[in-house]
């Protein structure tokens, strides 16, 4: 018997309807290039973005097309976010932090058709544009300079459009709506081709108190994360869904330029990667009072949140820091280390230690860990590779032959992380697959090594990597990046790590340098360390 329900479909057209009519005052900012702000509301946005699509549309673009973004974070790029997808093509940001052979592949793997730049990013473009074959190239202009030729200026093409002519996507949800590529440190990059239907629940699940994040109407989002880094976390769709506003910081990621937007629009919620966060610590340290902040929560994903951060921004600035998990397969975000109502009656200490786990996981996604054994079972202690099952996770890999090999015969994603889970469905990443370090036939963690090293007050990064060793087969070795002014000893490192974990575990060798070699999107990048660990040794 079915249920005698109505049939609507869960598509991107539907945020862009309640964006416009529920809060159509509420506005979107932005930092220009040349630091002076943009501001319009959510009904300007609407308006623009009708105007986008039937000029796209006009320029070609049909149902299925893709249409490429080189942008970074501002107004005209949420318009592209809500236009290719709302006239049934599919959104593909691209990511300015690959090399230009890298993004030639990525275009014409995508097959994407039309690509929408940056004006300030056009010489990166042009690194790689006698590689691809587009039928147009617009150009967001940021100086007032003329449009080079041979490129649409972006204002021209929107005012070129009739909003009366824009027809709105209203076909199968699961139609493709928006585009990735994964940032891997090996293989050619992997395309996630999300859903109408993936997007719309993973906003919801965005919207629930129950995994910490809870974006309402009252809120002020700054993605700090790229929009062109898995959907900046799908905040662009969230904050129109709910009608908070949104800021936009443009280029200027540094941390002296997002505390005076804080400050100045009176952020509520952001997120990012670790390392942006120490910065913006090392800042308000280093300037106490200086800036007046608003901020009911910061995010953190992308990698390993060391505790001292964690604590820091509690205690010195009254800010609770949510830790993350997730992966551009699966929307991407996956767990949240909420703390629950048990939580809450355990002592500060112990709120900070379980603040450094993963967490738990979001609605609708289902996870399993797995060993040499099997199913590993829930008990905080038996690590094994993380698997995950939900709407908002990733069936396959586009135009990717050799997807089989990431999922399991009964169809759940294998992540390539090693972890635990608690009787109570919590995580604790220890490792990457390919990360972990076996020394002796036992598993030494170099993310815990890492956050502890961290935590030494003369230790700005830490990245530890597995090494060859005749007896043991493999043991760790720390590469430190001292803060300025500092200087460590070897001796001295590893005596702050005893007492912290097994003898075995502790690090023997060490080298010192400038800065730990880092991914597109800010994570610690190991294979270049093992790769200079081979060549000089350590």
């Amino acid at each position: 018997m079915r249920g005698l329900m109505m049939d609507v479909q869960l598509t991107i057209p539907t945020i862009l309807r309640r964006a416009e009519s529920l809060f159509s005052k509420k506005e979107i900012v932005t930092c220009l290039p040349n630091r002076s702000i943009h501001r319009y509301t959510y009904r300007d946005f609407g308006r623009r973005t009708k105007k986008l699509a039937a000029a796209l549309h006009q320029l070609g673009i049909r149902r299925g097309d893709r249409v490429a973004t080189l942008c970074w974070n501002h107004y005209q790029h949420l318009e592209a976010y809500f236009a290719v997808p709302c006239m049934g093509a599919v959104m593909h940001p691209l990511n300015i932090r690959f090399s230009a052979d890298e993004l030639a592949y990525i275009v014409n793997h995508a097959e994407d058709k039309i690509i929408i730049v940056d004006e300030v990013l056009l010489p990166l473009f042009e690194k790689f544009k006698q590689a691809i074959n587009v039928s147009a190239v617009i150009v967001i202009s940021q100086s007032g300079e003329p449009t080079p030729g041979g490129y649409l200026n972006y204002e021209d093409v929107v005012a070129g459009g009739d909003e009366t002519r824009f027809e709105p996507f209203e076909g199968d949800e699961h139609t493709a709506a928006f585009m990735c590529y994964t940032s891997g440190t090996t293989g050619k990059p992997k395309g996630i081709l999300y859903s109408h239907r993936s997007i719309v629940l993973h906003a919801i699940s965005m919207m629930l108190t129950c995994v910490g994040v809870g974006i309402t109407e009252s809120d002020v989002v700054l993605p700090m994360v790229p929009m062109f880094h898995a959907g900046a976390w799908g905040l662009p769709y969230n904050s129109a869904f709910t009608g908070a506003t949104q800021v936009f910081p443009g280029p200027y990621l540094d941390a002296e330029s997002l505390l005076q937007l804080f400050e100045a629009e009176r952020v509520t919620f952001t997120g990012g990667v670790p390392t942006v966060l120490m910065s913006i610590l090392h800042k308000l340290d280093a300037h106490p009072g200086r800036y007046k902040l608003s901020l009911r929560c910061i995010a953190l994903g992308g990698s390993a949140m060391p505790r001292f951060l964690i604590k820091a921004f509690h205690e010195r600035y009254g800010i609770p820091v949510l830790h993350t998990w997730g992966m551009t397969e699966l929307s991407p975000l996956g767990t949240t280390a909420v703390v629950t109502s048990e939580l809450e009656q355990a002592t500060q200490e112990e709120q900070y230690d379980h603040a450094t786990k993963q967490g738990y996981p979001v609605p609708f996604l289902e996870i399993r860990g797995r060993n040499d054994q099997g199913l590993v079972p829930w008990d905080g202690e038996t690590p094994g590779e993380l698997e995950v099952r939900g709407p908002c996770v990733a069936a396959s890999y586009y135009r990717d032959t050799e997807s089989h090999s990431k999922f399991t015969a009964d169809g759940w994603l294998k992540t390539g992380d090693i972890a635990t889970i608690s009787p109570d469905g919590c995580i604790e990443i220890k490792d990457r697959s390919k990360d972990v370090i076996k020394s002796g036939g036992e598993w030494v963690s170099s993310v815990a090594l890492e956050s502890a090293l961290m935590c030494h007050p003369s230790v700005l990064e830490a990245a530890v990597i597995g090494v060859p060793d005749e007896k043991w087969m493999e043991r760790p070795f720390a590469y430190v990046v001292p803060k300025e002014g500092q200087t460590i000893s070897p001796a001295e490192l590893k005596e702050f790590l005893t007492g912290k974990f097994a003898k075995f575990w502790i690090p023997e060798g060490y080298a010192f340098i400038d800065a730990i070699p880092k991914t597109s999107v800010g994570k610690f990048l190991k294979s270049a360390l093992r790769e200079r660990y081979e060549r000089e040794g350590g």
